[in-house]
């Protein structure tokens, strides 16, 4: 059986079980972001759509002053639990609303898996610019949208029902999210495209049968000068 829900009511139903059904596309996804992230003792940083927390309390455990933001009351109770944690200001917010923080407060942003979530980009990079200094920089990961070719989205089995349950899932291609962030002020420092591999197979089962199959998209970027 499916299940369509929001995607909040789908994350909190998720926060449960996320850390702990091996997904292959956040194995594949951290270590390509943390490769992105260098030298962060001491700087402000923003984890939009933080999830459980894995983004947040590894920047927070490498010296950064993080707050961390996430509209699903489940995911922050789980990052919430997690050792480290405490060195992290959890938010609860919705990212299609504008962020509650002033503009230039942030020399990091960081967010992971959250654009297929959005509706529209240009409000989401917009804001994210607005709240970095002029220089910052922004690591922005996507699950690819070739994903979407296989009939793959945001899903999982509920342990307690079985239900497969879709919390919703937009597909951007990787030129919008590249647009759309230029448009907003910021310059493209690097993309990458990230295929399955016997590795991450071996790490991760269930992405066997994406090995070959470009499975995410990191964007690197710059704030510019407004």
């Amino acid at each position: 059986m499916r299940t369509n829900l929001t995607v909040r009511d789908g994350y909190d139903r998720w926060a449960g079980v996320y850390d702990h059904e091996s997904n292959p596309l956040v194995a594949l996804e951290g270590p390509r972001v943390r490769a992105l992230i260098v030298d962060v003792g001491g700087i402000s940083a923003l984890d939009l759509g933080c999830g459980t927390g894995r983004h947040a309390i590894w920047l927070a455990s490498a010296g950064a002053r993080v707050t961390a933001v996430d509209f699903s009351e489940g995911m922050l109770g789980q990052a919430r639990g997690k050792a480290g944690a405490q060195r992290v200001e959890f938010i609860v917010h919705d990212l299609h609303e504008p962020l509650p923080f002033d503009a230039g407060t942030f020399d990091l942003v960081v967010s992971g898996l959250v654009l297929e979530h959005i509706r529209e980009l240009a409000p989401f990079f917009c804001e994210a610019r607005r709240v970095l200094k002029a220089g910052g920089r922004a690591v922005v990961s996507n699950m690819h949208p070739a994903m979407f070719l296989r009939g793959t989205q945001a899903r999982f089995t509920d342990p307690a029902s079985g239900e497969l349950v879709q919390p919703g899932s937009v597909c951007h291609s990787i030129g919008s999210m590249i647009l759309s962030a230029e448009r907003a002020g910021f310059e493209l420092a690097d993309v990458g495209e990230f295929d399955a591999d016997a590795a991450l197979a071996a790490q991760a089962p269930r992405a066997e049968k994406y090995i070959g199959w470009p499975m995410l998209v990191v964007v690197s970027l710059v704030a510019s000068g407004l």
